[in-house]
């Protein structure tokens, strides 16, 4: 068993910030890794944080993705469809699936955060303990 403090885990920087469409400002990502990649086969976990207007850009992961907002407000789009999420608010996107999410323009107050949790579908399926 491991516990951390996420006041204790490095704040370090992202590539691949992009601008949401219509902000001009500067954007910037970074993550605090809660799971280091060496700790687990089957899982990642990170809180990331976003500066306003910032986003991903489009990607796709190999493993289902679940976002937790933890403080502010952003946007997470697929290619069939938008929507806003807030604090308190969680996203569950499947394997495979295009999507980009981020902050919003405005009203963020200047971040936004989430965890990331990222589980292996073989894993889960398979292995699970009963």
């Amino acid at each position: 068993m491991k516990v951390v403090t996420l006041k204790d885990i490095p704040n370090a920087p992202m590539e691949g910030a992009e601008r949401i469409e219509g902000w001009t400002g500067p954007v910037s990502r970074s993550r605090q890794t809660i799971i280091q990649p060496e700790d687990s086969a089957n899982y990642n976990c990170s809180v990331v944080n976003f500066s306003q207007g910032c986003t991903t850009g489009w990607h796709t992961h190999n493993c289902d993705q679940v976002l937790a907002v933890t403080s502010g407000s952003g946007m997470v789009a697929t290619e069939h469809e938008q929507r806003e999420i807030n604090v308190g608010d969680v996203v569950h996107i499947k394997a495979g699936e295009r999507h980009w999410h981020g902050a919003k323009r405005a009203g963020t107050e200047g971040r936004w955060r989430w965890r990331d949790a990222s589980i292996d579908r073989a894993w889960r399926s398979d292995t699970q303990p009963a």
